[in-house]
């Protein structure tokens, strides 16, 4: 047992401050030089996690409290990314459970402390934003303590400490209004309340890649846990395949952590947290361990896939003008590579080899790899995400949600009729007093697809939604697609002001004038059930005949344009969403008119392949 050294978790619903956290605890500790220029949340080292706020890669870092190395892993709150946490939870031996003192527990705060349970992770509970006007601290601590009884916690998990901080601030205590002025509480809390690594330093080698990374210098990392033995530089080990084969390897370089920084080690021990360099071909999951008696560890057991989207080659009329990689095998090759470090996604192939079928957790995991996609020169197409299902003892079953919605009192109907038309069974409301009710509900995944730009229009922007997967139901039989058809450009090229202006009474535009166009892309949402076929490109006639009403001044309404989120969650079966490194196009699968099944046979169509 090496007692220097404490492993955790920071675990938590999706902003409520957990990167922020280990912003303060690296500042405090020490780690940064005085004149070192640090950005805020610092652990969110990529760009869309930068622009969106959020957490995506689980990633870890180290600090020294006193003699004692805390080895931190900083997890996404997003559900969608709930195999990052499921992976980081099999490196640490605690979790730091933060929650917010205004929302409380939420849908990933219930599913991260189930996990930690389940692996008999002791947590340290940390009520954070304590400093927020609406902080209700007391009642909070007992919405946690009915989560760890509904969790069938046990009398040792219930006996968990607690810490009140302010991360931004860079405060903790141990009693809301104690003289503490830094997180000195919080460090103690976990020092005495983690315990440290099991393990024996002269036992047989075991090492688990929980991660990994990429150095241009080095080539690929394997980020490992060492459960047992002790590991050396130089040494020859044996790599256990997933398949159960055993290869040989040399170690040719080992990282420890320390802060931001990898510090290069001749020697690791059991218990540490270290990053090895020089492992051709490994991948998350595989143990490394003594080629003599080697002793494999259990893989990795990681949730199913709920989602699936359909990726394919560009191939409408503007296809290869805005990308560098527009083929098939550009498109294999690099989601071959997402396999290598993301294990909660799946890739099938489809009906056509110039497509593949994609499978996630959710909208936002897939969105998220279409967007880093798309930053890297690709061009592809993406169909509308359709739920997995699955058939057991005859019964056809689908996927079902837990799904959170905090609102203001005036829109609980509107909500109400909304859920209901999808399907969704109310199992809770609760009113806190402060003008905004939550709803919990549960509801088939597919419910949800759609489903969250839709009440944020309900609720002029003002609904909080969250959603955990929950578990498996009976199939429930069709439900209502979208209720608007789309406009559709009956021919190519280039948009006009004027011929926007006669159309938007029509329905609201994804375009504006000066746009290049094609036969079959949709260029807007009808404010009718059927699709409608229009000419965008109609120049107004030049005469010479004056008139007083010829001179009409051209007002445009302003189009919506719509991200890659909400592009994805609009199309309907029939449809594409054309994704280029500039742009973000609608079209139709079949691009001519004539060729083209009509809306309602669409509907048919599908109903009979549900049933």
């Amino acid at each position: 047992m090496n007692k220097k050294i404490r492993n955790i978790a920071i675990i938590a619903h999706v902003d409520h401050g957990k990167t922020t956290l280990v912003d303060t605890m690296l500042r405090q500790s020490g780690i940064f030089r005085a004149n070192e220029a640090v950005v805020e949340r610092v652990m969110d080292s990529n760009d869309l996690e930068r622009e969106r706020g959020i957490t995506i890669l689980a990633k870890n870092t180290a600090l020294f409290f006193h003699d004692t190395k805390i080895n931190i892993v900083d997890t996404p709150g997003h559900s969608d990314f709930g195999g990052e946490v499921e992976r980081a939870l099999r490196m640490v031996d605690g979790v730091v459970l933060l929650v917010d003192a205004s929302e409380g527990p939420l849908p990933q705060t219930r599913y991260v402390l189930q996990k930690a349970l389940a692996a008999n992770l002791p947590p340290v509970v940390v009520l954070n934003k304590i400093d927020r006007p609406d902080a209700r601290p007391e009642e909070v601590l007992n919405e946690i303590y009915d989560l760890f009884i509904d969790l069938d916690a046990t009398e040792d998990q219930l006996d968990f400490p607690i810490v009140y901080t302010n991360a931004r601030a860079g405060v903790a205590h141990h009693k809301i209004g104690d003289d503490s002025r830094d997180l000195l509480p919080l460090f103690e809390a976990i020092v005495a309340n983690i315990p440290p690594p099991t393990g024996d330093p002269a036992g047989v080698l075991q090492l688990q890649v929980t991660n990994l990374d990429y150095s241009e210098f080095l080539g690929r990392l394997a980020i490992c846990r060492v459960f047992n033995g002790t590991l050396n530089r130089g040494e020859e080990v044996g790599i256990s395949k997933l398949d159960g084969r055993l290869i040989s390897t040399k170690i040719t370089k080992l990282f420890t952590f320390r802060g931001l920084e990898r510090d290069e080690a001749e020697t690791v021990v059991a218990g540490d947290i270290v990053a090895i360099a020089g492992v051709e071909g490994i991948q998350i999951g595989e143990t490394l361990t003594s080629l003599e008696t080697p002793v494999p560890l259990e893989p990795l057991i990681i949730d199913e896939p709920t989602l699936a989207m359909i990726f394919s080659v560009n191939s409408s009329p503007l296809s290869g003008r805005e990308g560098n990689y527009v083929t098939s095998r550009d498109l294999r090759d690099r989601l071959a590579k997402e396999l290598l470090t993301n294990v909660s996604i799946r890739v099938e192939d489809a009906d056509t080899p110039e497509s593949f079928r994609v499978l996630g957790r959710g909208e936002l995991q897939l969105a998220i790899l279409i967007e880093t996609m798309r930053r890297e020169g690709f061009e592809l197409m993406v169909g509308k995400p359709e739920i997995v299902v699955r058939t057991e003892n005859g019964k056809k079953l689908e996927p079902v949600e837990r799904l959170v919605i905090d609102i203001p009192e005036s829109f609980i109907g509107i909500i109400m009729e909304t859920i209901g038309s999808r399907r969704g069974e109310m199992l809770k409301m609760s009113n806190h007093g402060s003008g905004r009710v939550r709803l919990d509900f549960k509801i088939p995944s597919r419910g949800l697809i759609g489903l969250r730009s839709q009440l944020l229009t309900d609720t002029r922007g003002t609904a909080l939604i969250h959603s955990i997967f929950e578990g498996w139901m009976e199939y429930g039989g069709d439900m209502a697609l979208r209720p608007t058809g789309a406009l559709v450009a009956d021919r190519p090229g280039v948009s006009t002001a004027y011929a926007l202006w006669g159309l938007q009474e029509r329905g609201e535009l994804f375009i504006g004038p000066v746009i290049e166009v094609y036969e079959g892309m949709i260029v807007g949402e009808n404010s009718r059930e059927q699709d409608m076929e229009v000419n965008v490109t109609k120049e107004k006639k030049l005469t010479n005949m004056r008139s007083s009403s010829a001179d009409e001044a051209i007002r445009l309404i302003p189009h919506r344009q719509l991200s890659l989120e909400q592009a994805i969650e609009f199309i309907a079966d029939d449809e594409f969403v054309e994704i280029t490194p500039k742009s973000i196009r609608l079209r139709k699968k079949v691009l001519q008119y004539n060729k083209r099944p009509r809306r309602w046979q669409e509907i048919r169509a599908s109903q009979e392949a549900a049933n």
